[in-house]
């Protein structure tokens, strides 16, 4: 048996600030009223339905997309408040009908599917009323499960699709009828039921589904107790814990937010115990939360829409987002270590830590199923769908093997409903955000701002890549990753790609500015959820986490000039060495950011270090050697001050 280290719980007033920024916990306690055994048996229905679907097929996929976003709406009506404040716990008589209304677009659906398909984008009156229904269900979903941000912006490109005739220069175009506008985003599947709701359909929701039932198991107590065990000795050991833990659950769980306030309650106050400040614990936490989502194997479901959207396999998305990942975390790890030693901080005592062979003893056996699944998507030559559901049949019996793991029957059947649960901030989301690329669609918006971006840029690709980086955190502010990655690659994307950057790099970099928002003023959600947590300042929490996630910010850059680090282009021997200088050059940058080398640097000092690193990590041989020659020089000066000071040892790095 391990010996977990106990958590502390956050004070009420700590919860509190986390629910105003995590929407999805925002729901009642209809759990404890008559209607919690019929919503489990929906919920369970709808995750055995999925399972099905992915095994042997069903209806066609228009009214599949439809099922799954009606049953999602009534899950999301039953247990999302209309408000914060809200008190009751069971839905308002409002919240029924939206419910009704939720079943009624599915059936309605799969009754005139047949029409559909031979009229030839004909219409009757009939269409157009539960054409209406539908949407306005979808944003008051998405309000709900989102905020504001993302229904308004989906309103506005509703209104852009109307008035196109009145719009100017570039982005005028011939407009449609709200009739024509809103049969299009509900009986096609170019709206509502666009790519993003065919992927939450299949892929992301068995995958939710997945780490429900392994979280079920215990697979997050073994991600924590195999973090403390491996690092939690170590310098400042605590923060390293949560970036470990962090990387580890974040890849799986799929929210920035969800994963600050699974381990951040267990990991804030720790990192405050053993001395850091508060505003850097909740940072720590952040930064390390939204780098989950860029960490394979599932990347928190975004490389699913990423592969269906570029057409290429989910396998070779894992692949090449390795070693952008490992380099994120590798600044923030730097970071956390050189705090700790400019400050003096320590580890966690052995006796309080669980050792190493005890937790695979006692947990290990549930690396298998995850071992299994890489198996299956890389070696196996099944589909990704066949790869999941089995996986998810594993997990179940590996959780048999040991008594402390075991899941009854009743468990298996919380962790469906869970799952399900789980996968309605995602479904809502992706339904919402089908709006905005079906007006895209409609309009050709992402081309006509793809050539405006290009066009102020001057045809140039760093100045275009910095608008690219800003209007991808612009988007991005306020939203989940996954309708983050589709605005921003739907919007900013083809800019890149018009100057010939390949297509993943391309969406990658989006992607990757697109979550950085999570931790950037003034909408650091990720970042205030933490500072809830740590009591810290929310503002002064997202700056500090900007900084630690500083190395990982050069990245993109890098692998757009250097595609050979994603090894889309090149010899392995390539991408060895590019591997290499980038990881210098972020080792160089997370000192600078951190301020400390033997000693504390002055401020110029760390001005030049930081220019030697970005010189270093550039395309050009030039500036690769003036970099390397300032970053030696500026060391050299660090190394002179320590030993002038007699602290020039290891242990003072």
């Amino acid at each position: 048996m391990t010996n977990s280290l106990p958590t502390d719980a956050p004070p009420p007033e700590s919860i509190e600030t986390v629910e105003k920024y995590d929407r999805e916990s925002r729901t009642r306690d209809i759990w404890s009223t008559k209607w919690a055994l019929p919503l489990t048996v929906f919920a369970v229905g709808l995750s055995l339905y999925q399972i099905y679907y992915a095994l042997f097929g069903g209806p066609p996929t228009l009214v599949h997309r439809g099922i799954h976003v009606g049953a999602i709406l009534v899950l999301c009506f039953a247990v999302q408040r209309f408000r914060l404040r809200e008190t009751r716990s069971t839905p308002p008589w409002f919240d029924w009908l939206c419910i009704a209304g939720s079943i009624a677009i599915a059936v309605y659906l799969a009754v005139v599917f047949d029409r559909l398909t031979v009229s030839g984008g004909r219409f009757e009156t009939i269409d157009v009323v539960f054409s209406v229904i539908c949407l306005v269900l979808v944003l008051e979903a998405a309000r709900r499960v989102t905020g504001l941000i993302l229904p308004i912006l989906a309103v506005l490109f509703i209104v852009y699709d109307y008035y196109g005739r009145s719009m100017p220069g570039l982005f005028r175009h011939r407009g449609y009828d709200l009739d024509r506008i809103v049969t299009f985003m509900y009986e096609s599947t170019e709206g509502i039921f666009s790519t993003a709701i065919g992927v939450s359909s299949t892929y992301i929701f068995l995958f939710i589904l997945f780490g429900a039932i392994l979280q079920k198991s215990g697979m997050g107590q073994f991600f924590n107790d195999i973090a403390l065990a491996l690092a939690g000795q170590a310098r400042g050991g605590p923060a390293k814990v949560a970036v470990l833990a962090s990387g580890f659950l974040g890849s799986i769980n799929g929210s920035a937010i969800a994963n600050v306030v699974t381990t951040g309650a267990f990991t804030i106050p720790m990192m405050k115990r053993v001395g850091y400040q508060r505003n850097f614990a909740g940072a720590v936490e952040s930064a390390a939360s939204v780098g989950g989502q860029i960490m394979p194997p599932i990347m928190g479901a975004a490389a699913f829409i990423m592969a269906e959207t570029l057409g290429i396999p989910y396998t070779q998305i894992v692949l090449v987002a390795i070693i952008p990942a490992v380099l994120y975390y590798l600044g923030i790890l730097i970071q956390v270590h050189l705090r700790a030693t400019s400050q003096g901080l320590r580890g966690i005592s052995r006796e309080n830590l669980p050792a190493v062979m005890d937790v695979i003893k006692e947990r290990g056996h549930l690396l298998l199923p995850l071992l299994f699944l890489l198996y299956m998507l890389f070696f196996s030559g099944t589909t990704i769908l066949f790869a999941a559901v089995t996986t998810i049949f594993v997990t179940i019996a590996a959780a048999m093997v040991r008594k402390s793991t075991r899941m009854s029957l009743l468990d298996i059947v919380h962790a469906l409903r869970d799952g399900a649960l789980t996968a309605v901030s995602v479904a809502v989301a992706c339904a919402c955000v089908g709006i905005i690329v079906g007006v895209a669609t409609q309009t050709g918006f992402g081309v006509k701002l793809a050539g405006t971006i290009v066009t102020i840029g001057g045809g140039l690709l760093l100045p275009t890549l910095l608008m690219t980086a800003v209007a991808c955190i612009i988007l991005g502010m306020g939203l989940p990753s996954i309708p983050a990655y589709i605005i921003v690659a739907t919007m900013a994307a083809p800019a890149l790609v018009q100057l010939d950057v390949a297509p993943l790099a391309a969406h990658l970099f989006v992607f990757y500015f697109g979550l950085f928002a999570n931790i950037t003023p003034p909408v650091a959600l990720a970042a205030f959820a933490a500072a809830g947590l740590s009591g810290g300042s929310p503002m002064r929490t997202g700056f500090v986490a900007m900084r630690l996630a500083l190395g990982g910010l050069i990245v993109p850059f890098v692998f757009v000039y250097q595609p050979e680090l994603l090894m889309l282009d090149g010899t392995a021997a390539d991408t060895v060495r590019a591997a290499v200088i980038l990881l210098i050059g972020v080792a160089l940058l997370a000192v600078a950011a951190e301020g400390h080398l033997f000693v504390p640097l002055p401020i110029w000092l760390r001005i030049v270090l930081a220019l030697g690193a970005i010189g270093l990590v550039t395309p050009d041989y030039v500036l690769d050697l003036i970099g390397a020659v300032a970053a030696l020089a500026a060391i050299g000066v660090a190394m002179f001050m320590a030993r002038r000071q007699g602290r020039l040892h290891l242990r003072e790095i």
